[in-house]
This record gives C-alpha cells, structure tokens and sequence, in this order.
C-alpha cells in the first residue's frame, strides 16, 4: 500500500453494514408475518433459552417454528383432511405421543 503525504498507510475503507437478514439462509425464503398468542411466545422463548441453556447454541422463535413446519410435513400424518386448527392441533399432538 502506498504511502500518504504525512507517511502513513491510508486507511480501508469499511463496507457498510448491510440490512436484512444474514445470508446464513441456503434456499429462497419469503417473510411473513403471523399472529401468535402470547402463550405461544413465551413457550417459543422458554424452549430457545432451554435450548441454549443445554446445548450452548442460540435457536430463535422462527428456527423452531421452521422446523415444526418441515416435520409435520416430512412426518406421515396425513393433514389433507383436517377442517379447523383445532383438529390439526390433536391430531399433531395423538401422533407426538404415539
């Protein structure tokens, strides 16, 4: 690097911090937004801070819900017929059970 007037190095220039979500995401992804109950919030923070109370790494409220989704949906129980959440809700829980 070349030398300025006064003999010093000239200083990098940093990049801006950039916006957004980190690119830690390997697939196309899509934000969305969806209502909770409050229960449902504390229950996600408690199990993220059990989480890492027990393991040592961070997980956050939408890493759990992702990965519900994608379990449901990779599991066999068949959710084509279910009329309400209600009904979702039992069947998810006999097969959790099982």
């Amino acid at each position: 690097m070349a030398a300025t007037r006064a003999g010093r190095t000239p200083l990098k220039r940093r990049r801006p911090a950039r916006r957004g979500r980190p690119p830690f995401l390997s697939e196309a992804w899509s934000k969305v937004s969806v209502v909770l109950f409050d229960r449902q919030i504390v229950r996600l923070d408690r199990l993220a801070s059990d989480i890492r109370q027990t393991t040592g790494r961070a997980v956050n409220r939408a890493a759990l819900i992702r990965a519900v989704i994608d379990g449901l949906f990779d599991s066999d129980v068949n959710i084509k017929t279910i009329g309400s959440e209600h009904e979702l809700r039992a069947l998810i829980a006999q097969h959790l059970r099982a």
